[in-house]
């Protein structure tokens, strides 16, 4: 059984169904992982995620702001919550599917100044990380893991246009960086993009607004991630090599996210 695991910052979900519909149809996901919906659970657009073939919602939803959603086209189960942001903000569910464990998140993008003492949202964004990884080191690595979603970190060299001068900006200074490694190494996860796709070839799953044109500027960060646990190595492994992706062409769509959207193939 294939199971197609994708995570999207879709940057508003009443805004952009007509673009989730379309995603849908021509990749035909399993499982949909929505971020930043920025809609309450009573106005998440139910139907149309029916329409699509993505019956089974999970929705943890604010309003106006943050919000995490899972559409599967198979039956949901409910995994252990994981209470790590501080805030109480809604940016992350978690749902159990085909008996596997998939928890999506937003993490906080930490403001401009990568400082914890200053900057209070910086702060947060490392105490997120830090709660996050304190719960992976207590689970069984064995386990069917998954941890998807905009992690707003690009955590490599290769994950960002320029190292040397985003090494200075939020979203890829050191202590980000270590802090991402370190929850990788918590739960013994595997980077399954990277592992399609080594270093040094350049990988970015964000571009930014401000450019009329973004593949011209080519100013990307690979912030969207799909990690997985010792107890999916196998599956993600089956054909040969893992098949994981970033659907830049949807960023060229009118009306974009300025997030595209990562899949990952399961053999299971």
């Amino acid at each position: 059984m294939r199971l197609r695991i994708c995570t999207w910052n879709v940057n508003s979900v009443r805004l952009r169904a007509e673009q989730a519909a379309r995603f849908v149809a021509e990749q035909a996901p399993d499982v949909l992982c929505l971020q930043e919906i920025k809609c309450r659970e009573g106005e998440f657009p139910v139907n149309a995620f029916k329409e699509m073939g993505l019956p089974h919602l999970k929705i943890a939803g604010q309003k106006g702001w943050h919000g995490v959603a899972i559409a599967s086209r198979l039956p949901l189960e409910d995994a252990r919550p994981l209470d790590v942001c501080r805030e109480k903000h809604a940016r992350c569910v978690g749902a159990t599917v085909a008996g596997v464990e998939i928890h999506n998140f937003y993490i906080p993008a930490g403001g401009d100044l990568p400082d914890r003492e200053l900057n209070p949202k910086f702060d947060h964004k490392l105490d997120f990380y830090e709660k996050l990884t304190a719960d992976l080191a207590q689970r069984d690595p064995r386990a069917p893991l998954a941890i998807v979603g905009d992690l707003n970190v690009a955590p490599g060299e290769f994950d960002v246009w320029n190292h040397r001068y985003m090494s200075k900006v939020v979203s890829h200074t050191p202590v980000e960086v270590e802090a991402f490694r370190a929850m990788e190494a918590a739960g013994q996860l595997t980077d399954l993009t990277r592992s399609t796709t080594p270093e040094p070839e350049k990988l970015a799953s964000w571009w930014s607004y401000r450019a009329a044109d973004f593949r011209q500027s080519n100013r990307g960060l690979r912030l969207d991630h799909i990690l997985v646990s010792p107890g999916l190595r196998d599956a993600a492994w089956r054909l040969g090599a893992p098949a994981s992706r970033v659907h830049d062409d949807v960023r060229a769509w009118a009306r974009p996210s300025d997030h595209a959207p990562v899949s990952a193939d399961l053999v299971l």
